[in-house]
């Protein structure tokens, strides 16, 4: 029994020496780890970095318009009618004056015929009266109704040829006409469209502007348009109108550009962003726009200062900076406030830092920031 009693103990013993001896191993591995984190240092990461550059930029205001034919005009017919030639095609340019669509005159042409036979009785039968009447043949009131009778007669001739005129529709200008909207056999009725004719050379632009760009703006200022249908260009043209009344629902006043469109490629109705050009430079402080975080709570970039640790080694640390934004051109955004003149930031890479971060900058592969950028298609 003392035996078994003594085994025991023995077990027990040696139980408790290995559990022991366990956690002194753990807790010299947990207290090691706890050391190396303590003297754990991140390595750098990698960014490249630019400079808030002090510049001058042309003053200018940005705006969205819709291009408008300098004259316009939807095409139809005064009377009613049988279309018996169709005189342009679709999409083709026409001269002033020149036929575009005759409608059926053979009654009228009939009818005038009819008209000029008894006009021509009429100014015969005047001529008699009036010789009657210095001979004392016939009275005052014979002459005056011949006289009626011929003025009338004339008035019908005129009332006849004015309708067989206006059954010819005529371009009122130059311009381009649209897709005919007539076919030859169709009876047309007062008011139907016949086709679209746009005058497109100057063509007009019309935007919006704010009421507190009144004093900016004057008559022969210089605008310069561009398109998304031609984004490799611009047309420089020149403010021809300013509107003499606000609009009351949002305080916006209207204004008219004109440019050149020679090629005809502008059209009415287009989509077009305009600037309105000063001759005027302001100062800017100018970044890459990829150094900017946006965040609701405020737009920040990083800068790199340099820290000096107290082995006397030098490391570049990023400081994290809030900024006030204003005008965005090309790749780069002004800083209106929160950033000095010849600050070296970061310019790519920012998502990843965090205030006090060690950097390492590489400039080998930085992209290059341009006020005009031309992507290329890949």
């Amino acid at each position: 029994m003392k035996t078994k009693t003594k085994q025991w103990v023995v077990a027990i013993a040696g139980l408790l020496l290995t559990i022991a001896v366990l956690i002194g191993i753990k807790a010299g591995q947990i207290g090691s780890m706890i050391k190396a984190g303590k003297a754990f240092v991140p390595p750098p990461e990698a960014v490249t970095s630019a400079q808030a550059e002090a510049t001058e930029w042309e003053a200018t205001r940005a705006a969205i318009g819709t291009l408008v034919a300098v004259r316009g005009v939807t095409l139809g017919s005064e009377l009613a009618g049988l279309v018996r030639e169709i005189g342009f095609e679709s999409g083709a340019s026409v001269k002033r004056g020149a036929v575009l669509v005759k409608l059926d005159t053979s009654t009228e042409e009939a009818q005038l015929e009819a008209a000029v036979a008894d006009a021509s009785l009429a100014r015969i039968s005047l001529e008699r009266a009036r010789t009657l009447r210095k001979g004392g043949a016939n009275t005052q009131v014979d002459l005056d109704a011949a006289e009626a009778r011929a003025r009338q007669t004339e008035a019908t001739v005129a009332g006849l040829r004015a309708t067989i005129a206006k059954k010819t529709i005529r371009a009122p200008f130059d311009g381009r006409i649209a897709i005919r909207q007539v076919e030859l056999g169709q009876v047309v009725s007062p008011g139907t469209a016949i086709a679209s004719l746009q005058s497109v050379s100057p063509i007009h632009a019309d935007f919006w502007l704010p009421q507190q760009a009144l004093a900016e703006l004057k008559v022969g200022q210089r605008a310069r348009l561009r398109t998304d249908a031609f984004p490799g260009s611009s047309r420089d043209g020149e403010i021809t109108t300013v509107n003499p009344e606000i609009d009351v629902a949002t305080r916006n006043v209207r204004v008219r550009a004109t440019f050149l469109n020679a090629d005809g490629q502008l059209r009415p109705g287009m989509f077009a962003n305009v600037e309105i050009l000063s001759s005027e430079r302001r100062p800017v402080l100018l970044i890459p726009a990829t150094s900017v975080i946006f965040a609701p709570y405020g737009d920040s970039v990083f800068t790199i200062e340099e820290k000096r640790e107290e082995s006397g080694k030098a490391t570049a640390v990023a400081r994290q900076k809030f900024v006030r934004l204003g005008e965005r051109r090309g790749d780069f955004v002004e800083v209106t406030s929160g950033l000095s003149a010849g600050a070296t930031i970061v310019s790519t890479g920012a998502f990843k830092l965090r205030n006090g971060a060690s950097v390492l900058v590489n400039n080998a592969l930085a992209p290059q920031a341009e006020l005009a950028p031309k992507p290329t298609d890949p």
